[in-house]
């Protein structure tokens, strides 16, 4: 990751945004708990004092890479709705708009990572505040797609026990089990 030089005309905000994407990727290597913002700071290709110029504590940087995060997924959501989406798309024809959306958005499995590690870091209170702001969005993009709240649940669960089978690797192991879990 090439980070933008220091003094130059590019802004604060501009060198955040390229860490928190570089924070994404070092997250979903080992969490919150087992990364350190030295970690982190290598990742991104900057000091660990310039890291923390621009956020205060590594709650505050991993906060901002949910938030990060909750936008990519958005955007993919938003992006992989047919060209006659809106109030007229078909309800099957909106879930099989989610689902591709969905996989094209877990292809990346350091987002995929990272969203199962930011579930379980929301004992940490700005942790769970940008974790309860992300699902609040993803539930809303998904209901204004799906217009149905029971459909809008199937889809969280399917696509959460997705997660646990792409993680775990379920498409490569042949035993019954996997098969159940993996739908095949």
């Amino acid at each position: 990751m090439t980070m933008p030089a220091a003094g130059t005309s590019t802004k604060s905000d501009e060198r955040r945004r390229a860490i928190v994407a570089a924070a994404v990727e070092c997250f979903a290597q080992k969490g919150f708990y087992g990364t350190t913002t030295h970690e982190v700071a290598d990742w991104a290709g900057i000091s660990q004092p310039y890291l923390y110029r621009l956020f205060p504590n590594k709650e505050a940087l991993f906060a901002a890479t949910v938030d990060h995060v909750s936008v990519v997924m958005t955007e993919t959501l938003v992006s992989h709705l047919p060209a006659t989406g809106g109030p007229g798309l078909d309800s099957e024809a909106a879930l099989d708009a989610a689902r591709r959306a969905y996989v094209a958005l877990v292809a990346d499995q350091n987002i995929l990572r990272f969203l199962m590690h930011a579930n379980c870091a929301v004992g940490e209170p700005l942790v769970a505040q940008a974790v309860r702001r992300c699902y609040a969005k993803q539930v809303d993009t998904v209901q204004q797609l799906l217009r149905d709240d029971d459909a809008v649940r199937r889809w969280f669960g399917d696509g959460m026990l997705d997660n646990v089978a792409t993680v775990l690797g379920l498409a490569d192991i042949d035993e019954p089990w996997a098969h159940v879990l993996s739908a095949r």
